[in-house]
């Protein structure tokens, strides 16, 4: 009994048969906005940049972290 009362209240949906499913489909897809060849190349070109500065930077830190550790516990040479 619960089930009918929870059934009923639901909206009900209205049913896409599959060619009106692909026009609609096609409809969103000619808005979606693409990006250019040179957007892509300058947003790659400034990944690889962003990750090579953090590479450096963490070696650095790194380097600078282990010589302090070194010292303090005398094992530095």
């Amino acid at each position: 009994m619960a089930t009918e009362v929870a059934e009923r209240d639901e909206p009900q949906r209205k049913k896409t048969n599959p060619l009106q499913f692909y026009r609609e489909v096609m409809a969103e897809g000619r808005k979606i906005t693409w990006a250019t060849r040179n957007e892509t190349l300058v947003s790659t070109a400034m990944v690889l940049a962003m990750a090579t500065m953090a590479a450096i930077f963490f070696f650095l830190v790194d380097m600078v972290l282990r010589f302090v550790v070194q010292t303090l516990l005398g094992m530095g040479g």
